[in-house]
């Protein structure tokens, strides 16, 4: 079995290294909410897209944060994580200081005000979601490592392959050798 611990909320998913979807390849997603019920929702921590968060909403035409590929469902909508639950009122806590959204009005105000960096606030377009115990079925199917004790800082690495080789690196050294695998594309190039 790639990895044995069960997801929560706050849990971060790691991509088996060969995973074929595209969608999934190389990733690490921030699990924002986990109930084998009701399903599970989470966000890609990286795969930074090319456009800026200024082009998707009109009251931050001045500000350049990088936006991130979150998933393949609802890709219009723009949902984002954070590191101030202090300073934003709603947010759901996930694990220690990152929180899932909050006030949009409180966010506006701090970015315009320059209250908030870059590395406190990632955005996202779009979510990757499961259905009731499809994400189980997954970790059965060993398409994911779960990762519950991580630095906070890891889900607002900004680098994209090079997050999801960090995120297995702090797994352990039972998944480092993973990190160097070649991807699979790499076996059908020849």
């Amino acid at each position: 079995m790639f990895n044995d611990l069960n997801p929560k909320q706050g849990s971060i998913l790691i991509a088996e290294p060969f995973m074929l979807d595209d969608n999934f390849e190389r990733s690490v997603l921030l699990l924002c909410q986990h109930d084998n019920e009701l399903g599970s929702f989470a966000v890609i921590l990286n795969q930074k897209s090319q456009s800026k968060i200024s082009i998707h909403i009109d009251e931050f035409t001045e500000i350049k944060f990088p936006i991130f590929i979150g998933g393949p469902v609802q890709t219009e909508d723009i949902f984002f994580i954070h590191r101030v639950g202090h300073l934003i009122s709603g947010g759901v806590p996930l694990y220690e200081d990152i929180y899932f959204g909050g006030s949009f009005e409180e966010l506006t105000y701090l970015i315009k005000d320059g209250r908030l960096e870059s590395g406190a606030i990632k955005f996202f377009k779009g979510y990757a979601g499961w259905q009731e115990n499809q994400l189980m079925q997954e970790l059965d199917e060993n398409s994911w490592a779960v990762h519950n004790r991580y630095p906070s800082d890891l889900p607002f690495v900004d680098d994209g392959e090079n997050l999801w080789k960090r995120a297995l690196i702090d797994l352990g050294p039972k998944y480092a050798h993973v990190a160097n695998f070649p991807k699979s594309s790499d076996f059908h190039q020849n």
